[in-house]
């Protein structure tokens, strides 16, 4: 049983109340002061917290997908990070489909109404990291009257350590594009949904490493070039935008500042704006102050030349901490054209998951209002 299945979760909380109500029980025998009974109390109370405490942390990995395996959790994971590719071939091309499955609850089983969501793996020719992903293709892809079309495509990321399955299931990514066509707020889009953390578990924030992950280069072009060459994805330099929550919001908005050529937009859910130094990152900058400048969104904003691209911010005025850093990158963006910058400000939410649930819909009309492409050849 996986560490993110409900089996697991229901076994912890039952294993939790039957120690809670063994311990109401047993207690009147274990009331003596002999040392056998004060051992049973000592052990009835601890494996009850700890089946509590356990409980809880998995209700909460549940909601926030911080770890996607036991492995994860543990730090054991190995089945993915930087890799050398050494045959000239890239063994089998630069994306391979690995698994797909249908958009639900939003639609039916067939793909060209519910839309479809394959699991795939992409090898960077350039940065050579290999990476899973999810891609969502709407409807339309599928439908005969529109097998020439080409569409929009959004890169999406995760907060670190985050799952990209949590973008499919809990964030609904998939399902909020599928229901927003449907209702003709925005065009059929295709969705690229990633975790940045390409080299776990170091949180490498989007940046190329010197001697290191090239993280950047793995985002800015192998991954847009490799979708684009799989599927049809419109042509031309305004198809592209990037959205993600927390990390993947800083990583989405500078990505967009540094490449615009290639990102048209980039929103960042709850972003920060300069990337850390934490025993997640190790040294990322290899003592290249260039480098270190070049990945803050302070100084590129203030001393780069404007990139032309649009940005989208969010935060809330309660329970967020970086609502007095957004509302100054707002005014420091506003005097830098041709750089476009929009906000949600909600009145209150905290950095989780329900709060990202209330911004995507606006979000991804804001991308599609600003991305090219979506036409029948």
């Amino acid at each position: 049983m996986g560490l993110t299945s409900d089996k697991v979760l229901a076994l912890a909380v039952a294993v939790g109340v039957l120690l809670f109500a063994g311990t109401v029980w047993l207690w009147p025998r274990l009331a003596r002061r002999s040392v056998q009974a004060v051992l049973g109390r000592v052990g009835l109370l601890f494996a009850t917290q700890v089946a509590v405490f356990a409980a809880v942390g998995l209700v909460a990995n549940q909601s926030f997908g911080f770890y996607g395996s036991w492995a994860d959790l543990f730090g054991r994971e190995d089945g993915q990070g930087v890799v050398v590719d050494h045959s000239a071939g890239g063994g089998g091309g630069p994306l391979r489909v690995v698994g797909d499955r249908r958009v639900t609850p939003a639609g039916g089983a067939r793909p060209d109404v519910s839309g479809r969501v394959e699991e795939i793996r992409v090898v960077g020719r350039t940065s050579r990291i290999a990476s899973p992903a999810y891609v969502y293709l709407p409807p339309e892809y599928f439908q005969a009257r529109h097998r020439g079309r080409t569409f929009p495509a959004a890169v999406v990321l995760t907060g670190y350590p985050g799952t990209a399955e949590a973008l499919v299931d809990k964030l609904q990514y998939p399902r909020t594009a599928l229901e927003l066509a449907k209702a003709g707020r925005m065009r059929p889009m295709i969705l690229v949904m990633l975790r940045p953390t390409v080299a776990p578990p170091r949180d490498t924030e989007c940046v190329d490493v010197p001697g290191g992950p090239q993280t950047e280069t793995f985002f800015a072009k192998d991954l847009p070039q490799a979708v684009s060459a799989h599927y049809r994805v419109a042509k031309g330099p305004r198809s592209w935008g990037v959205v993600g929550n927390s990390t993947g919001g800083y990583c989405a908005l500078k990505l967009a500042a540094h490449h615009p050529e290639v990102y048209a937009a980039g929103a960042g859910l709850s972003p920060y704006y300069d990337a850390p130094n934490d025993p997640t990152t190790g040294d990322l900058f290899q003592g290249d102050e260039g480098l270190e400048k070049r990945a803050s969104l302070w100084w590129y904003l203030k001393n780069a030349p404007a990139p032309d691209t649009s940005l989208l911010v969010t935060s809330s005025r309660t329970g967020e901490t970086n609502y007095r850093d957004t509302l100054k990158f707002i005014d420091l963006v506003k005097g830098k054209r041709p750089t476009r910058i929009s906000s949600i400000i909600l009145e209150s939410g905290g950095h989780n998951f329900n709060t990202w649930r209330r911004e995507i819909p606006a979000t991804l009309r804001w991308l599609d209002e600003r991305l090219g492409g979506g036409r029948d050849s």
